[in-house]
């Protein structure tokens, strides 16, 4: 059969959005099920632009009908017909074939057949699982929390920077790093000592897989005043939890001459600009996760956007878990690291709604957060919402130099590897302030879903590396 041609395709979601009749239509996608009769065959052809997909009505005078009726699932096809009313409840529309091209025809062993899979077996086929109604969903939100982020930015005049992925600086001053290099690793090249001579790599020393994109858009903010950058982070931390994945993407915005309450207010936007956009673009995926994920989703998530962000130190939120009567599974006092169980109490049960807490104390926090008056704490915050605790954690930076220089050492981390980043503090320094949001941690948040290898498209995790 001839080739129905790209250029005359609509998407099935625009498809829906038409008044029946409409004749000439031509629709392309994956066959989701078929059920037949001697007259006709009904195919559910879906094209991953909605949930839904399109009923598709093949009829007897249809030239390969009999060919049709034995379409397996996951099938690629082309079709053209007429959109007519539907009589069947369930769907306000169907297309009437006219003509049916079986571009590619799915083999029988296709592991999507009709029935529910279980998230672990689809982890295993995630080359395929976007197929499925669940995942088909988490993507397209995925895809509009995405676009979401640069149209809040972009709107606000923020400069989008690309950031390196191989770095030789650990942000954190965590040595969780992925290690890159082109040296033999079965002999590697060896110094007088009898270690690696790392300068003989291909850098020139040692370098990693970046862990955050933060430090070098510092430098882009201390010239261009308003950046953020949005890519791929990763860590070597052998966590086998539902939360934590090896490689995993950031959001990162910086502002300059921008104190810690300046961060909280830009936080606080960027939500709830992420939350009604999805609630907004994605009705039928949230009115699905609503229905099969977790109850009351849609009910949470406008909460949010319609709340007023609590805002409170550190030291008040430990007296208030402290006093809460709550039977706590780690201790709460002050110096602690909140954990989920803390976060979500605070959050749920005793505000009732989102809460930035500040103010933290300095052992517990990374180097480059500005040391407050007091000498004990940071100008640092974290967002905590229901349901979830943490969403995203910032400060106001260190622009000190001699106090930014003081905290390095104290974290014994090799001074001269952050020489260019104390050199913003020499030349030109002014206060400024970002913050992070682990950009996986938002879908989940915006889904239900519960485990981060369920909301990026191909998982990296401890012992796995598929596709």
């Amino acid at each position: 059969m001839q080739s129905l041609g790209q250029g005359s395709r609509r998407r099935i979601v625009d498809v829906l959005t038409l008044s029946p009749p409409q004749e000439g239509i031509v629709v392309k996608g994956w066959v989701r099920t078929v059920r037949t009769s001697k007259q006709v065959a009904f195919l559910n052809v879906n094209d991953g632009s909605n949930l839904s997909g399109l009923q598709v009505v093949a009829g007897e005078d249809l030239e390969n009908r009999e060919e049709v009726g034995h379409l397996t699932t996951g099938s690629a096809v082309a079709i053209t017909g007429t959109l007519v009313e539907s009589p069947a409840k369930g769907q306000a529309v169907e297309l009437r074939a006219t003509a049916v091209e079986i571009v590619g025809k799915a083999d029988p062993d296709y592991p999507l057949q009709k029935k529910r899979h279980g998230f672990e077996f689809l982890r295993t086929i995630a080359h395929l699982r976007n197929r499925t109604n669940t995942y088909g969903a988490v993507f397209r939100v995925r895809n509009a929390l995405a676009h979401a982020t640069h149209c809040f930015f972009q709107d606000r005049g923020f400069v989008y920077v690309h950031t390196p992925i191989i770095t030789a600086s650990d942000c954190e001053g965590a040595g969780e790093l992925f290690r890159v290099s082109t040296l033999d690793p079965e002999s590697p090249p060896r110094n007088d000592q009898g270690q690696i001579d790392w300068s003989q790599d291909f850098f020139g020393g040692s370098t990693y897989l970046t862990v955050s994109g933060q430090l070098d858009v510092e430098t882009f903010a201390l010239g261009m005043s308003d950046v953020y950058t949005f890519g791929p982070t990763f860590r070597a931390e052998n966590s086998h939890t539902s939360r934590h994945a090896s490689e995993f993407w950031m959001i990162e915005p910086e502002m300059s001459f921008c104190d810690l309450a300046g961060d909280c207010d830009l936080a606080e936007a960027y939500t709830k600009h992420l939350v009604t956009t999805v609630l907004e673009r994605c009705a039928e995926d949230m009115a699905f996760f609503d229905e099969r994920v977790e109850k009351g989703l849609v009910e949470r998530l406008r909460a949010v956007a319609e709340a007023s962000f609590e805002r409170m130190t550190y030291a008040e939120a430990v007296r208030r878990l402290e006093g809460s009567g709550q039977e706590f599974e780690y201790p709460v006092y002050f110096g602690a690291n909140l954990q989920a169980e803390h976060e979500r109490h605070l959050t749920e049960t005793l505000v009732g709604r989102p809460v930035f807490v500040t103010d933290y104390p300095r052992e517990i926090k990374a180097f480059y957060m500005r040391r407050n008056d007091d000498d004990r704490t940071v100008a640092a915050m974290d967002l905590l919402v229901p349901k979830v605790g943490e969403l995203i954690g910032g400060s106001q930076r260190e622009e000190r130099h001699d106090v930014l220089k003081a905290a390095i050492e104290a974290a014994k981390l090799p001074v001269e590897a952050y020489q260019w980043y104390l050199d913003t503090r020499r030349f030109g320094t002014t206060p400024h302030a970002g913050f992070g949001l682990g950009f996986e941690r938002m879908v989940m948040y915006a889904t239900g879903m519960q485990n981060i290898r369920d909301v990026i498209p191909f998982p990296r995790t401890p012992g796995n590396c598929l596709f």
